[in-house]
């Protein structure tokens, strides 16, 4: 999360965000909607920027800029779209009790230790105050100085939350220089036979494009499993 043009206007302080989101595939369609409609609707509604990152990643970052109101009025829109299509999986579903909406933010780590407090005493506070339920995790994402926040409850909740997450974080900026998360493609397996490293597609096994012995041609995965 990032911040920039901080000024002081009447009745407090007028902040313009920059906020990161960790999505699933699904979830992103979603978004986006049948021709992109659902996140046009949302970009003219709020007003806010609505960036998706390109690829085809199992994951995909959604970047969400504006000031704080537009900011928390996306969230409300995003949280209630994902309530919408809990409640439409409950209809051709047996389970009785109904998930909570759940969205994840990517933070810098510098700035996770404030978030969750001197014995995890500001985290705590942000659950009982929204009714949220809102777990840090532990470890960096991938290639990254940034983790995972993720934030489960009903729509209005997570709004509440977002917006004390925001306020912990316009205190604390984020120390020294981040490296921002940036997913990957599904990557096919690598299996190593003979000293190369082959990748399967299909029923044949290609070198694999950072080995340094390019020159070997494919061979059939049956024979592959004979090298090893």
């Amino acid at each position: 999360m990032t911040t920039s043009d901080c000024k002081v206007a009447e009745g407090g302080l007028s902040v313009t965000l920059t906020i990161r989101l960790l999505m699933h595939g699904k979830e992103v369609g979603s978004i986006i909607g049948k021709k992109g409609e659902t996140v046009k609707k949302m970009r003219e509604e709020t007003s806010a920027r609505i960036n998706i990152s390109e690829g085809s990643c199992p994951e995909r970052i959604v970047t969400i800029t504006g000031p704080t109101d537009t900011i928390f009025k996306a969230f409300s829109m995003i949280a209630n779209k994902f309530e919408e299509d809990v409640n439409a999986s409950m209809t051709s579903s047996p389970v009785a009790s109904k998930p909570p909406v759940t969205l994840r933010l990517v933070v810098p780590a510098s700035q996770c230790g404030s978030l969750i407090g001197k014995g995890g005493s500001k985290i705590k506070e942000i659950r009982e105050t929204t009714g949220a339920q809102v777990q840090v995790a532990g470890d960096m994402l991938p290639n990254s100085t940034e983790r995972t926040v993720t934030i489960s409850g009903t729509p209005d909740a997570i709004v509440q939350c977002v917006k004390q997450i925001c306020v912990v974080m316009l205190e604390s900026p984020p120390k020294g220089a981040t490296i921002p998360y940036r997913p990957k493609p599904a990557s096919a397996p690598v299996i190593f036979a003979g000293g190369q490293a082959y990748t399967v597609q299909g029923q044949y096994a290609i070198p694999h494009p950072d080995d340094w012995m390019l020159q070997l041609r494919a061979v059939p995965t049956s024979l592959l499993f004979q090298m090893i």
